[in-house]
């Protein structure tokens, strides 16, 4: 689901580039869902999946 959403909390990995790069994506919780963008537009549209959802890629991500 893509979704605009104002006054969430946003935050980068700790593993994430310094800023220089651009390669980051910033994510924001709530209890229902996770909300995924693109650090270079923060004011454009974002992903949105369930914390289960989340869950399942991080795993699958860090090779879990």
């Amino acid at each position: 689901m893509i979704l605009r959403a104002s006054g969430l909390s946003w935050f980068k990995s700790s593993y994430s580039s310094d800023g220089n790069e651009g390669d980051c994506i910033e994510v924001a919780t709530t209890p229902t869902t996770v909300h995924i963008r693109d650090s270079k537009t923060t004011l454009g549209t974002h992903l949105t999946v369930t914390p289960t959802t989340w869950a399942a890629f991080v795993a699958f991500a860090s090779g879990s």
